[in-house]
């Protein structure tokens, strides 16, 4: 094996830190005037590529990271974040336009990322393990299967021992376990896997000079988005009542009755 060639999927989403507003029609949620930024399980995904090149200088059993491909697909804003991936350490990037009334599936993006990854001959795919806007969590494991290739999910810590072999540490219900495999693979991240670094201004400077290249899907054989869900309504969840307080365990008890808890 010569290195790797890691492929990393980023998507543009709400900012976490912006809530969510169902839009008049109740179509789906506001996103008109509203800030954007990089999914921050990819952030993860970016950081965890560009370590990997970091630590092969302390490995000399690692693999050398030939190059590291951000790639997204969706509306013309999202080379924004292409861009940040790569001021945060991405040779490249990759932007397959689609439009918003388009919008991939997990399984159409699975089929998009599978053309992607025989084209680019990588061998390494890291991704977030789910999109904080639809939360799916369903990509990483789609994309696995389409290439049969073996896969570990919501990595907390990735360790890459020999040319050949990775070793990752991950999440669990009741704790954690490590599983090792062999390359290529999938791997989608957690948010304990590391903490992104920001980009500074040099490095986002120098990410304009990087080369983004804009694909279709057709370009990649794929003549549309295959939707197969449609979303009927949205709307908010009914607020909450407020709580009462009572005196005593006495008066607790007497309410819980009332309500019918007990």
């Amino acid at each position: 094996m010569s290195g790797l060639r890691i492929l990393v999927p980023v998507k543009r989403v709400i900012d976490y830190a912006v809530k969510p507003r169902v839009n008049r029609a109740q179509t789906g949620v506001e996103t008109a005037n509203v800030k954007h930024s990089m999914n921050p399980f990819d952030e993860l995904s970016i950081e965890e590529s560009v370590r990997i090149r970091e630590k092969k200088a302390h490995h000399a059993h690692a693999p050398p990271v030939e190059e590291i491909v951000a790639f997204s697909a969706g509306v013309p804003k999202s080379q924004d974040i292409i861009r940040t991936a790569m001021a945060m350490g991405a040779d490249r990037g990759i932007h397959v336009v689609v439009d918003e009334k388009d919008a991939l599936e997990p399984l159409g993006v699975a089929k998009l990322l599978k053309k992607v990854v025989e084209q680019e001959n990588s061998n390494l795919v890291i991704l977030g393990k789910q999109a904080i806007d639809d939360d799916a969590g369903q990509t990483g494991q789609m994309l696995a299967g389409l290439l049969n290739w073996a896969q570990a999910t919501q990595a907390s810590k990735v360790s890459i021992t020999d040319q050949t072999t990775v070793e990752v540490v991950q999440e669990v219900d009741g704790g954690v376990q490590t599983i090792r495999s062999k390359l290529p693979m999938v791997i989608t991240t957690d948010l304990r896997l590391n903490e992104p670094r920001y980009a500074s201004l040099p490095n986002i400077m120098k990410a304009k000079k990087k080369v983004l290249d804009k694909k279709s899907l057709a370009d990649y054989g794929i003549e549309e988005s295959g939707v197969r869900l449609k979303t009927v309504k949205v709307c908010e969840p009914p607020p909450r009542k407020g709580g009462v307080k009572v005196e005593d365990v006495d008066g607790m008890i007497g309410k819980l009755k009332e309500l019918g808890a007990l």
